[in-house]
């Protein structure tokens, strides 16, 4: 409702029904592959952690493997720490490999959770411009990350 009054407050009224069910549908589709990307990285990053929370599958959290705050009471083994530690390096070499534009593609749609027109604008470039720097950071990352020997 809020994008409808604000993007077509001018428009006849007539429109208004057809102009909310689009604008309801695209926000369903975006809704959905936005999760479905989320869950592809989530289950990606997954894959880095250690092989001894098989039990405690519906606890896991990417945030809490990957960061933690020096003065968090929150104990880890010594070969934990070192796993994560090296893991981030790896991550973060390989994030400043990826071109300036595939990068701020990616770190705006996939970790600032961004929409698709909300990157457009800010990268002042067309959405399929985005969703082009998207798929080739996606696939540039993986390949670094292979070669590195992080199993995806």
């Amino acid at each position: 409702m809020m994008k409808l009054t604000q993007k077509y407050a001018s428009k006849p009224i007539e429109e208004l029904p057809l102009l909310f069910q689009r604008i309801l549908q695209n926000t369903i589709r975006d809704y959905y592959r936005r999760q479905k990307i989320r869950s592809l990285w989530t289950t990606l990053f997954s894959a880095f952690t250690p092989g001894d929370r098989d039990k405690n599958q519906e606890d896991f959290d990417i945030l809490e493997t990957l960061q933690i705050k020096q003065e968090s009471n929150f104990a880890k083994e010594p070969d934990a720490q070192l796993e994560s530690a090296q893991l981030i390096g790896l991550i973060e070499k390989a994030m400043e490999i990826l071109p300036a534009r595939q990068r701020e593609a990616f770190i705006l749609r996939y970790w600032e959770e961004m929409s698709l027109a909300e990157t457009a604008v800010i990268m002042k470039c067309s959405e399929g411009s985005v969703k082009t720097h998207c798929s080739r950071a996606v696939h540039t990352l993986a390949k670094i990350l292979g070669e590195k020997g992080v199993k995806l």
